[in-house]
């Protein structure tokens, strides 16, 4: 870690009362998304748009990467802003996109899990990706499996992210603290 913050600069330090405000929002969003049994959360229409872009973006590709662009399209662009956020060392930014890219994977196992069943209603009923890939791949057997482990995944990046978002926090105030009390 030394050397990340040796060679990039110290992250930009959170106030206590922003960064109990954004645990608290993410404690709230977990607790909706852990309730949730739908598979399809509120972010996941801003999700969806980037989705369908990905599939024209890729379609310059390939008929293959046309078909994974959609997911592709949603790990790309919060992982591009996590990039900047984090050459920024913006804390929150980093944490909000970090956050975003983990999001993705519990609704994209759905997709995966739904491959051999295709029970999820499609956006203008088109073809279902997961199930076209799986089955070119010979994996649709293993849909449920493979979808489980990418729903996981997410929800373990999800929690890593709002756990180091809580320890940049109280990092940040024990520093603000050791400051005022030299001053």
């Amino acid at each position: 870690m030394e050397y990340l913050t040796d060679r990039f600069g110290p992250w930009k330090p959170v106030s206590r009362f922003v960064g109990i405000g954004w645990l608290c929002f993410y404690g709230l969003f977990l607790l909706y998304a852990a309730r949730n049994r739908s598979g399809f959360l509120f972010l996941d229409y801003a999700n969806l748009i980037i989705h369908e872009g990905g599939h024209f973006f890729f379609s310059w590709f390939g008929e293959t990467l046309m078909i994974l662009g959609g997911t592709l399209g949603e790990l790309i662009v919060p992982l591009l802003c996590a990039t900047y956020f984090f050459f920024q060392r913006e804390t929150t930014g980093f944490a909000f996109c970090g956050f975003w890219f983990f999001e993705n994977l519990p609704y994209i196992g759905a997709y995966m899990a739904d491959a051999s069943d295709q029970a999820l209603p499609l956006v203008g009923g088109g073809e279902h990706d997961w199930g076209t890939l799986f089955g070119q791949w010979g994996l649709l057997q293993h849909d449920h499996a493979i979808g489980a482990a990418t729903r996981d995944l997410g929800w373990i990046g999800m929690l890593v992210t709002v756990a180091w978002l809580a320890y940049r926090v109280r990092h940040d105030a024990v520093q603000s603290n050791a400051a005022k009390a030299l001053s």
